[in-house]
């Protein structure tokens, strides 16, 4: 029989009916299922067990969190993945049944956190390991029917008290942003936010880090469990992670949609909920003890990309006191991405519209949601439009107009390990390959990355997209800021391998885009693998360092080695490995041939010099 048979059997009298319900509360807040006697951890996702005193705790070699013991039955421990509840004696089942109820009953009280009024009502969450979550927490009005191609909408207040203990649908979307991730429940309905706060109150003013999540602006979930905020929040901030729709949903221009809209632009809605999200935290983030005066963004990839872009919008001014970006900018000639420019993702709008057989903005609202997904012709970038980007963020830096911050960025030593397959690369294919992955480029940067041989192919074509993509928008970001903003920039270069194990999707990629997130996040249990002493260090150095410099906009602490800010003069680049040195700018070869070119292509210098 199942358990939640057996936990229904005997137990229909009216003066326990409410006990029941509770423990029933308790399960589904828990993750509890009908074949086995565990539940999972709704902080750290494990897997725990309950024991006849009441309490549970992880097993599978996973840290107390409950401080319990495990479920013994006839005197060993049962798995929780093979337990079925046998027939025995009415007695028997009677005191297991009752150990299950006081087992529930327990976790209901410790796992429903205090209730915060929100601007749109009140919430409840999740309570454990010191930390209240809230997960779910809507920010905007769903993006669906005629709101679909609009501005993010208030959220509709509600009365009584809203659960926020599950996380809510991702984007929509088709497959991941990080290989070897679970695919994301999706949904249209998806403008929520997740918080993880270790405050006990509303005085407290502390620090808050807002994640935006990386994927291309094709994919990326706000409740990814790389993501999690619980290591950031025990070492003393507020994290808040944050959805926004992706794809065409999110990124669609036509001069249709520009018409309609008062401010004259279309494109950019993706930007315009991370935006919502940002003024939500700055109205409501206090009364879960956070600071609003006291905001750091932050984001990795597509999600660093977005933190470039709000530093040069008008609508995010006064939003964010800093800023961290992780391998990601946007600082390229336009004359490069002329698709960037509002007439230009007009027409591609306007060709997309017409290969779904719905030319209108009436019949595209009609579509399901499923056919705005993927690369979608390209519609997965920015718009320089009048509304949310006026100018793209290099003419912005330039002019002196950013929202001038703090600003703490980097990419990784291997990058492009996680994103091209060199293996069957060659001297003789390595012109067209590199066409074929990136498009032309001119003679000047391809002869820039030696490639006579088939290694040094392999290497050429590794480095060429390393800086190409990543490498140089990072430099030139901080430069702009070095030379043009009031504020310092703090620049990284990590170059720590992982132990990725050898025959897994990440076998091989080193230093690898994605790969400082399980340093940053100080997560590096959340992957079995054979972590070093040296790998916790880093973790626990890289970790405090971003949450040093929520706080002060300054990396540096006790007990850390000295993170030497970046000026123009000095470019002193602190190189995350173990152990963390100083050095000047990696590739420094390539990325000056970049800048040339760039210049050339601008047909004026770099801003910054």
């Amino acid at each position: 029989m199942a358990l939640a048979e057996k936990l229904t059997q005997g137990y229909s009298k009216r003066t326990e009916i409410a006990t029941l319900q509770k423990a029933r509360a308790a399960f589904r807040i828990a993750g509890f299922t009908s074949t086995w006697t565990g539940f999972v951890d709704p902080i750290s996702q494990h897997l725990v067990s309950f024991d006849q005193s009441g309490c549970a705790r992880k097993v599978n070699n996973c840290v107390q969190r409950f401080g319990m013991g495990l479920v013994w039955f006839q005197k060993s421990a049962i798995p929780p993945s093979t337990y079925e509840p046998q027939e025995e004696g009415p007695l028997q089942n009677q005191w297991k049944l009752g150990c299950l109820l006081a087992g529930a009953v327990s976790l209901a009280t410790a796992c429903i956190a205090q209730s915060v009024l929100t601007e749109s009502g009140t919430i409840s969450g999740i309570s454990a390991n010191g930390l209240n979550v809230y997960k779910g927490v809507p920010f905007a009005a769903p993006p669906i029917g005629d709101l679909r191609w609009r501005p993010p909408m208030p959220v509709a207040p509600w009365t009584g008290t809203r659960e926020a203990d599950a996380f809510a649908p991702a984007c929509m979307q088709v497959g991941v942003s990080m290989p070897g991730e679970t695919p994301p429940t999706v949904s249209e309905d998806c403008l929520y936010l997740n918080i993880w706060t270790p405050a006990k109150s509303a005085q407290e003013h502390l620090p808050v880090i807002v994640w935006i999540y990386g994927g291309g602006y094709i994919n990326g979930s706000a409740s990814m469990p790389l993501y999690w905020g619980d290591e950031l929040a025990h070492k003393g901030v507020i994290v808040v992670t944050i959805a926004y729709r992706l794809g065409p949903l999110g990124f669609l221009a036509l001069s249709e949609l520009t018409r309609e809209s008062p401010h004259h632009s279309s494109g950019n809605y993706g930007l315009m909920d991370q935006i919502a999200a940002l003024g939500w935290v700055h109205r409501n983030i206090a009364a879960f003890g956070g600071d609003p005066k006291c905001v750091t963004i932050a984001g990795q990839s597509s999600g660093s990309i977005s933190v470039s872009i709000l530093m040069a919008s008008p609508l995010a001014k006064g939003l964010f006191q800093r800023a961290i970006g992780e391998s990601g900018g946007l600082f390229e000639p336009l004359q490069l991405g002329p698709q960037f420019l509002l007439a230009n993702a007009e027409r591609d709008g306007e060709k997309f519209a017409v290969s779904l057989g719905a030319p209108s903005v009436i019949e595209l609202r009609r579509l399901p949601a499923s056919h705005f997904t993927g690369n979608a012709g390209g519609i997965v970038h920015a718009v320089i439009e009048p509304y949310v980007l006026p100018a793209s963020p290099y003419e912005t830096f330039a002019a002196g107009q950013q929202n001038d911050v703090p600003l703490l960025i980097g990419s990784n030593s291997d990058e492009a390990r996680a994103m091209v397959d060199v293996s069957h690369e060659t001297a003789a294919s390595f012109s067209s390959d590199l066409e074929r992955s990136v498009g032309q480029l001119p003679t000047a940067l391809i002869a820039a990355y030696p490639h006579a041989t088939d290694e040094e192919a392999r290497r050429a074509q590794l480095g060429l997209e390393r800086d190409l993509r990543f490498g140089w928008d990072m430099w030139a970001w901080a430069r702009l800021q070095a030379g043009i903003g009031k504020y310092p920039v703090f620049y990284y270069s990590f170059r720590q391998q992982p132990p990725f194990p050898t025959g897994s999707i990440y076998a091989g990629w080193g230093a690898s885009h994605f790969a400082e997130l399980w340093y940053v996040f100080d997560h590096l249990d959340q992957s079995p693998w054979n972590w070093t002493a040296g790998d916790r260090r880093l973790a626990d150095e890289m970790s405090s360092y971003w949450v040093n410099f929520a706080r002060s906009g300054n990396p540096n602490g006790p007990d850390l080695p000295l993170w030497p800010a970046f000026t123009n003069a000095g470019a002193k680049v602190q190189y995350f490995a173990d152990p963390i040195t100083v050095g000047g700018v990696a590739n420094i070869n390539g990325l000056t041939v970049f800048d040339s070119v760039y210049a050339t292509v601008r047909g004026k210098p770099f801003a910054a010099q």
